[in-house]
């Protein structure tokens, strides 16, 4: 790539990790995805994939070195808290807030995939640039990264129960304030069947709650339950 090419994630280094890479080519790598290499093979040999493999560690440590240390919980509920915080949708949201998707290098086909295979790619991208942080700079900058990005959203999830399972946190809700347990209907299905998106509905009394999109009934279930939980804590402000 040019310097013109390179600039952009240079800059990005700068303002939103806090420093220049020495070797660039490990964030440009991590904002790489396989699509990209296999339509660009004379040019571009490596993917994401390996750093996000480490990324996806180094995640995990900090936040288990965290909440050890930072809590007496037993070991049951410290792993629901550490599920909740390093989940697909919290990790692409910090993703989101970083804005680094301008620069992910991917097919023109995943560019226009759907929203859970956009939600799925920039958390890949986050695991990896978490594994370019941790090779150029090292675990302690590695885990201010995560501190700032990931455990500053813990407060967040605590008081919004999401790290709960939330079918079960939603049928607690529902029963206590509206009488009913949770019914989930399909509302739609797209695709061939090895890449099959649902869309469902969680209906209390009738009343469609909350919506959620997934590769499969449970995911999207579980989905329309958190997005039922957000309307019922709309509803009791």
């Amino acid at each position: 790539m040019s310097g013109m090419q390179t600039a952009p994630y240079q800059e990005f280094a700068r303002e939103k990790l806090g420093f220049e890479y020495q070797n660039l080519d490990l964030l440009i790598t991590a904002l790489t995805h396989r699509s990209y290499v296999n339509e660009h093979k004379k040019s571009v040999s490596e993917h994401n994939e390996r750093l996000e493999f480490l990324g996806d560690a180094v995640l995990e440590l900090v936040v288990t070195d965290y909440l050890y240390r930072t809590f007496a919980e037993p070991e049951g509920i410290l792993t629901s808290w550490r599920a909740a915080l390093v989940r697909t949708e919290s990790i692409s949201a910090a993703g989101d807030r970083l804005g680094y998707e301008p620069l992910l290098r991917m097919s023109r086909g995943e560019k226009n995939g759907s929203p859970r295979a956009r939600q799925q790619i920039l958390a890949n991208a986050f695991e990896a640039v978490i594994g370019s942080i941790y090779l150029e700079r090292g675990y302690d900058d590695a885990a201010v990264f995560i501190t700032r990005h990931i455990l500053s959203t813990l407060e967040e999830i605590l008081a919004a129960g999401s790290w709960r399972d939330p079918k079960s946190h939603l049928q607690e809700v529902s029963q206590k304030i509206d009488g009913a347990t949770p019914v989930y209907r399909v509302l739609n299905e797209e695709g061939p069947d090895h890449e099959k998106l649902f869309t469902l509905g969680a209906f209390v009394n009738n009343v469609e709650m909350g919506r959620g999109i997934g590769p499969s009934k449970q995911v999207a279930q579980q989905a329309a339950a958190r997005a039922a939980l957000a309307t019922y804590t709309k509803r009791t402000k």
